[in-house]
């Protein structure tokens, strides 16, 4: 008797324990391992993926990816990468010889893991042509620097959704929740950088290098000469001389200037023409206060607009 209504304890405890373990919250998904180019395109993995993604870029914040040589531990990066995001159209051209070394089908040009961000972007300064090195920078194709127009955000984050949800179609919905979050805060936030440029439609710049078609387009700038001659080699003086003519002549109000290049020559220009040198960030990182994508454009357009005379609130 003692026996059977033992078991019938146990077995009724087994049964009401059984479905306990079916109530417990299942493991967490490992992250989606991603290795961006550029800290601009892992800002933007980050805003889309949230917690569901691990993103590492392989160019350091400051860095020229431009003329970027590759270190020994970014091929383990690659090896390990469920996802990459690269720039396109030759900037990130120094990435095809590492992806060829690991051999892996996956993260070469066409493959189910390699995405190229500039898909569909409306591209500016169409060459045509294959990449080319100059002077340690390489170019083709068409003007890289795409992302410093705000609005080609909406593109690039419509790639790196589509290519998080193939790999983890599970977590769909949450991708495209945070996709959606993050355009609603860069259409507000694009709406004030326009106001705060919309003074200065029209204005002619000078830029150190060709890194601002897109921006320039965007709030309606016009650059009008460059300071290096040819990208990637230091200008001299008898170029310097034409820009300064060129810059009187246009009414340049400023100098754009990137961070990682040498200074000196769009110092003396600036100085020449009686205007200011802008330091603006190029890259997520490369500049104090940037570090993510819609803190590049609040610092961009709150320098430039300070620059040419703005009371921003952006720069207070």
């Amino acid at each position: 008797m003692r026996a059977g209504l033992l078991g019938l304890v146990i077995g009724a405890a087994a049964q009401l324990a059984a479905p306990l373990v079916f109530l417990l919250p299942a493991p967490a998904s490992a992250a989606v391992n991603v290795v961006a180019t550029t800290t601009d395109l892992a800002s933007l993995v980050r805003e889309v993926g949230g917690n569901l993604v691990s993103v590492e870029s392989i160019v350091p914040a400051g860095v020229d990816p431009e003329a970027f040589e590759p270190r020994p531990g970014d091929l383990s990066r690659l090896r390990h990468a469920d996802l990459l995001m690269r720039v396109g159209l030759g900037y990130d051209y120094w990435l095809d010889a590492l992806v060829r070394q690991i051999g892996d089908k996956r993260l070469m040009p066409g493959g189910e893991a390699n995405v190229d961000a500039s898909a569909g972007i409306p591209l500016l300064e169409i060459r045509g042509q294959s990449v080319v090195s100059e002077g340690g920078h390489a170019h083709g194709v068409a003007n890289p620097h795409y992302w410093l127009d705000p609005d080609n955000a909406v593109t690039v984050t419509a790639s790196i959704a589509d290519a998080l949800v193939r790999i983890a179609p599970a977590q769909r919905e949450q991708i495209l929740a945070n996709r959606a979050q993050f355009l609603s805060r860069l259409a507000t936030a694009r709406a004030r950088w326009s106001e705060t440029l919309a003074p200065f439609a029209g204005t002619k710049l000078i830029a150190y290098h060709n890194s601002w078609p897109y921006f320039a387009r965007r709030f309606r700038l016009d650059v009008v000469a460059f300071i290096e001659a040819k990208a990637g080699v230091s200008p001299s003086p008898a170029h310097l001389a034409q820009v300064i003519s060129a810059g009187g002549k246009a009414n340049v109000r400023a100098i754009v200037h990137e961070p990682y290049e040498p200074d000196d020559a769009s110092r003396l220009v600036a100085r020449k023409l009686s205007v200011p040198m802008a330091r603006l960030a190029i890259t997520v990182g490369s500049i104090e206060g940037t570090n993510d994508y819609l803190a590049l454009f609040d610092y961009n357009v709150a320098t430039l607009a300070k620059a040419l005379g703005a009371r921003s609130p952006l720069a207070q």
